[in-house]
């Protein structure tokens, strides 16, 4: 019997738009960017990959009238749903093609056999390596994730370090210039177990966190690692291959003996950072940052444009008085991750490594750049 549903507009969307984001861009084999749909038990379920990663979800908010599968190419489908205006669209396959009715407009787009389609994402039941909150999750990736090499000869700095110790999380980026540590409870085992995940698939991860108290359990094998999200009315599966290769010894990196210590409001810093960075340019692209007792000025200069100085009050300073540069668009990564009031700088010297920690839970190291 050939598929036929009944969708709420808005939810297929999203849902295609989720999917739509593993499938492959450029590829020799079609069904690489198609998403496969199949409806039964009440359920539309998507399925996509690009060949290292895998996706399928679940989407409870439809009319199943006939069950069954269609493969179909992924971009063009949500580009159509999208343009939908109607709150809810008909799906309904004739043999390997897919009809997308509303009220007032009908598309019919060519697909494959779904019997080609590349085996779904399936979840290790016996693999789980520890489960947290989806939330708690998505915002240790977040605090990691934007510290990864985007292009890399070293492949293994492209990915997240993936470390549990006991009931610690720890995911760790890094692109030579910075790393970025985050710290998490989970529910874990003893032992400990290290990885390096891809920076799309925690990409990918993000897109699926849409209730924060949704658990996620997580199983790690030998070359991948994937991902459930434990939802009844929508469950979804990421899989993904691993990254080869061994991070670099993070540990080593992060300054012990830092001996001075500012202490700033998020926000105040924020504006500061985002004030001070109109007048660099990409070739220099710097900002000198002097620290004292009571305040916190920041500096730039950009030739032929002018320059910009912007003082703000600190909460606290321990230390002599010193001056360093940082690229400014670094330190405002930072601060747009974590949640916390306040940020803590510690300084050794303006050619070493600099700090910046909120809370307990998160650690950046950032080099310093010649002012």
């Amino acid at each position: 019997m050939a598929l036929k549903v009944i969708c709420d507009q808005a939810a297929l969307a999203e849902a295609l738009n989720t999917a739509g984001s593993v499938v492959a861009s450029r590829t020799p084999s079609p069904v690489l960017t198609c998403v496969k749909l199949s409806a039964g038990d009440g359920r539309l379920r998507l399925a996509a990959t690009d060949g290292e990663t895998a996706m399928v979800l679940d989407l409870d908010r439809v009319e199943v009238d006939a069950q069954g599968e269609v493969l179909v190419p992924a971009d063009k489908l949500t580009q159509i749903v999208r343009e939908c205006t109607d709150p809810t669209v008909t799906l309904e396959a004739e043999g390997h093609a897919l009809h997308i009715r509303g009220d007032d407009a009908r598309f019919k787009v060519f697909g494959f056999d779904p019997k080609e389609a590349p085996p779904e994402a399936q979840f290790d039941d016996d693999a789980v390596d520890c489960s947290m909150a989806s939330g708690t999750l998505a915002s240790t990736v977040a605090r990691s994730l934007f510290a990864a090499a985007a292009e890399h000869t070293r492949y293994a700095i492209n990915g997240v370090l993936y470390h549990r110790e006991g009931k610690r999380l720890r995911m760790v980026a890094t692109d030579g210039r910075r790393l970025a540590l985050a710290v998490a409870d989970c529910d874990g085992a003893a032992g400990e177990k290290s990885c390096i995940i891809p920076a799309k698939a925690l990409g990918l991860l993000r897109k699926l966190t849409r209730d924060p108290s949704v658990t996620v359990r997580i199983s790690v094998g030998d070359s991948r690692i994937a991902f459930h999200f434990d939802c009844p009315a929508a469950p979804a599966t990421l899989v993904s291959s691993l990254v080869e290769g061994r991070f670099p010894p993070f540990e080593d990196v992060i300054p012990k003996e830092q001996d001075k210590k500012l202490v700033c409001d998020r926000e105040v810093l924020r504006s500061a950072i985002r004030r001070a960075s109109l007048l660099t340019t990409e070739e220099s692209r710097s900002v000198r940052m002097h620290f004292d007792s009571q305040t916190l000025t920041l500096k730039s200069h950009a030739p032929e444009m002018g320059e910009a100085e912007v003082t703000i009050e600190v909460k606290g300073y321990e230390g002599d008085a010193m001056e360093i540069g940082f690229n400014p668009s670094y330190i405002a990564d930072a601060l747009k991750v974590v949640d916390e009031d306040d940020v803590t700088f510690e300084l050794k010297a303006s050619n070493k490594p600099g700090l910046i920690r909120a809370g307990r839970d998160f650690t950046y190291v950032l080099m310093p750049v010649t002012v």
